[in-house]
């Protein structure tokens, strides 16, 4: 099936900022516009961040001062699978007796995977089993931060310059010289609410605080370096003891060049987010805020709300040849099903594209879709488990549909290719019923509240294979 296997050979066209081509099982329905939505056209907004080893569930502003990674577990730095605490034995002297020693536990880091541990870097083991682990400095730490200050003052400085320039395009009425002329410059800055723009030179974020000013050193290029070693070229290379490239960049603050000089990193933090749409702001997606958790609160998928198409079989196509009869035509059947995700009965109509469709851009061949509307029978759930109940009467077409099984149905429609060469594409317009059970809309006298019934349209694009010669 084509949304299982091979999701891009079914293709819906999203209508958002952008024109985008993406498959149902990657779209999302918003119940209030009704309309498809892509990851390109929603807001993404950070719900928590956790460690996904421990588990450890963080605010935002810690997960920022921890530079979003975890304190208490490790990656392994040659392979990057997860660290775990191994525990041992070791003899230790006595405090009583030092000629006299004990057995005393002791805790090192060791990969399950590739069997690298702590001990490899002559990292020293500890005696409790969480923390402490020691890292090595990065020599060049004050001056990054040094760097860090200083754009962000430069930032700043940027800011208010802007600021300056939003406030000067607001000119008085009254021109400079007349104001000056009379007296009246004063009167009007006081009744002017706001400072005056000569008041916000020299101002920082908080008003009236002296600003520290910043300077940095500029970088020097060394006309000497460090000569290579005497056996650098004589040396024979044990690949095993020299990183990695994909090893060096994951520590850049070190790069080290031998496998002796890695040591284990804090492991990354991950992320829950939750999706909204920009035309209404409703949520479309929202997990629960555990990370033990792998529910949504929300999650309005397309693949539950829109009928899905998937290819069943695609037979031989071939182009019609230029010394053929021009009455010949090399139709090709095709085998389509559609499937109903909600529970009531879906009516579905398939158009071809106009003449000029400034959505059929891709087609490379012609097709006729069933004129017929299909009726797609609601989602059971226990209806394939139930061989007692008796199937719906809809009245098909044999020549239209080919099976019907519970809430899908197979269909035939006809393609002639029009190129020679190449992938054949076709696309069509899906028009079904949408039961929008969101919409607030007045009771009935019985007490209940009915649903509203709307006609949505969907472009789609099938990506049949080449042509056989």
């Amino acid at each position: 099936m084509a949304s299982l296997l091979q999701p891009d050979r079914v293709l819906y066209l999203v209508r958002g900022e952008k024109k985008i081509r993406a498959p149902l099982s990657q779209l999302y329905f918003c119940r209030y516009c009704s309309e498809l939505r892509s990851l390109e056209c929603v807001s993404h907004e950070v719900d928590s961040h956790y460690c996904p080893s421990c588990l450890e569930n963080m605010p935002s502003a810690e997960a920022k001062l921890k530079k979003n990674r975890c304190a208490n577990c490790f990656d392994c730095p040659c392979c990057m699978h997860t660290l775990s605490t191994r525990a041992t034995n070791i003899p230790a002297p006595l405090p009583d007796d030092p000629t006299k020693t004990t057995m005393k536990k002791a805790y090192y880091l060791a990969c399950g995977f590739c069997r690298w541990t702590s001990r490899d870097v002559g990292m020293a083991d500890k005696s409790v089993a969480s923390g402490g682990w020691q890292e090595p400095e990065n020599p060049h730490t004050q001056r990054i931060n040094k760097l860090i200050e200083y754009y962000q003052q430069l930032a700043q400085r940027e800011k208010l310059e802007r600021d300056r320039k939003k406030l000067a395009r607001r000119r008085p009425f009254m021109p400079q010289a007349f104001s000056e002329k009379y007296g009246l410059g004063t009167r009007l800055q006081r009744q002017r609410s706001g400072a005056p723009i000569s008041a916000l030179y020299g101002l920082s974020l908080k008003e009236g605080e002296e600003q520290k000013e910043v300077s940095i050193e500029p970088a020097q290029a060394l006309d000497e370096v460090e000569p290579l070693p005497e056996d650098c070229y004589t040396r024979p290379i044990n690949l095993p003891e020299v990183t990695t490239l994909r090893q060096r960049l994951l520590q850049p603050d070190f790069q080290p060049a031998g496998a002796s000089q890695l040591h284990p990193k804090h492991k990354h933090l991950l992320m829950k987010r939750s999706l909204r749409c920009r035309k209404c702001e409703h949520n479309l997606s929202k997990p629960e805020f555990n990370p033990t958790s792998i529910k949504f609160k929300i999650q309005l998928v397309a693949v539950s709300y829109i009928p899905e198409v998937r290819i069943m079989s695609i037979p031989n196509l071939r182009h019609m040849k230029a010394s053929a009869r021009p009455a010949v035509c090399m139709e090709s059947q095709v085998l389509l099903t559609l499937t109903n995700p909600v529970e009531s009965i879906t009516r579905v109509g398939l158009f071809t594209c106009e003449e000029g469709d400034p959505d059929d851009i891709n087609s490379t061949a012609k097709v006729m879709v069933p004129a017929k509307e299909l009726v797609l029978a609601g989602k059971d759930a226990a209806a394939e488990y139930d061989e007692l109940a008796e199937p719906q009467d809809f009245q098909d077409d044999p020549d239209v549909v080919a099976f019907r099984k519970s809430n899908k149905i197979g269909f035939f429609i006809k393609v002639i290719p029009q190129q020679e060469e190449g992938d054949v594409t076709v696309a069509f317009k899906m028009r079904h019923d949408f039961r929008n059970l969101a919409a607030p809309i007045r009771p009935s006298e019985d007490g209940e509240t009915p649903s509203e019934v709307i006609w949505l349209t969907h472009h789609v694009e099938l990506s049949l294979g080449p042509l056989v010669v």
